[in-house]
């Protein structure tokens, strides 16, 4: 079951069983505060996929040099909306209206790093970058992926430090390989080429490994069992965000010193529309208990703006009175919150 972050004092008094916990929280337990676990500010990573994917791609252009690696699943390029809803119907998702251009999107960057607004080129340029795309997406056209990946190349100081992998017959969504002991019906994941209700793909392909250990190469196993601790978002309460998030603790983290990795679920991903499947089958858990890594899962939710429960990758959350809604920068409404979590998880208890 997930525990409260109030209970942080006895959170390892037992060990979970990845492949089988529940993570509901029980109706009487009322999540406590975010907890301060000095984590590593030097090793910070943000992956995402669909809506989550565009806002990793915000959040590691924004603050290069807080992260260490940035991982995109199914989405397009970074600021490709340019704050119009318009545009991430017609050019990010679908391309009724053609290809984005990577020149513009260049020349938005390079004007919001004039304005200190997004963090700058040199350390941009250091970060690992993994691209993923399914080459059946009917959501996100995979020509976005392809093109995100071309930009991403254009940033970085070597081709490198970029893994782009297009997977066959996978449609949109998040790509599991499934353990003997899935404990689930089958009707918790989408198919490999549809991506149902959950967009949790019963693809037999370890996305999550893979990306992750992309991102940290060389990084020495140090297997441990840990929880998913529920938390109270009331404390970053801004416009999109969901009361309650979720944070995956290995035992090993206990005394300090992990990496963070925070991990962005697409529309229609969070736990209140698909309950724990993303959090518990994606594979992020699994590869964080064996390596050492504090798993941050923040939870957008639903409203009148936002129905699918999308992060804001085209300005959503900021004010109806900007003309530039800033999203994607520094100053974005989301993007602060989240950047606030990392901080108190890398803040000393």
């Amino acid at each position: 079951m997930i525990r409260s972050a109030a209970s942080t004092s006895c959170l390892f008094g037992a060990l979970l069983l990845l492949g089988s916990a529940a993570v509901h929280a029980e109706a009487e337990d009322v999540p406590g505060d975010l907890p301060a676990l000095s984590a590593a500010s030097d090793r910070a990573s943000v992956v995402g996929v669909s809506s989550g994917g565009y806002m990793a791609a915000q959040l590691a252009v924004a603050w290069p040099e807080r992260f260490s690696g940035v991982g995109v699943l199914a989405a397009g390029p970074w600021s490709c909306a340019q704050g119009a809803l318009s545009l991430a119907l017609s050019q990010c998702m679908s391309t009724r209206r053609g290809l984005p251009s990577l020149d513009e999107l260049d020349r938005r960057r390079e004007r919001y790093e004039s304005l200190e607004q997004v963090g700058e080129r040199d350390a941009l340029s250091q970060l690992r970058a993994y691209v993923w795309h399914g080459d059946e997406d009917d959501t996100v056209s995979p020509e976005l992926g392809s093109l995100l990946a071309e930009q991403w190349q254009r940033w970085l100081a070597s081709s490198e430090q970029l893994r782009f992998v297009r997977s066959e017959n996978t449609g949109h969504g998040w790509p599991i390989k499934l353990p003997k002991q899935a404990n689930a019906s089958p009707q918790t994941f989408g198919g490999c080429r549809q991506g149902g209700g959950s967009h949790v793909l019963a693809c037999d392909e370890n996305v999550a490994g893979d990306m992750l250990s992309w991102l940290y190469p060389e990084r020495d196993a140090n297997a441990s069992e840990g929880e998913v601790v529920a938390f109270d978002q009331s404390e970053f309460a801004v416009k999109g965000l969901a009361d309650v998030g979720y944070l995956f603790i290995p035992e090993a983290c206990e005394a300090g010193g992990c990496p963070v990795t925070i991990a962005l679920h697409g529309c229609q991903m969070s736990v209140d529309a698909i309950g724990d499947t993303f959090m518990r089958h994606s594979g992020l858990n699994r590869w964080a208990a064996d390596y050492g890594q504090v798993v941050l899962y923040p939870q957008a939710e639903s409203s009148m703006a936002n129905p699918q429960g999308c992060w804001d990758w085209w300005g959503f959350a900021e004010s109806t009175w900007q003309l530039n809604p800033l999203h994607d920068t520094r100053d974005g409404t989301q993007a602060r919150a989240l950047m606030a979590m990392l901080e108190h998880l890398q803040s000393t208890p």
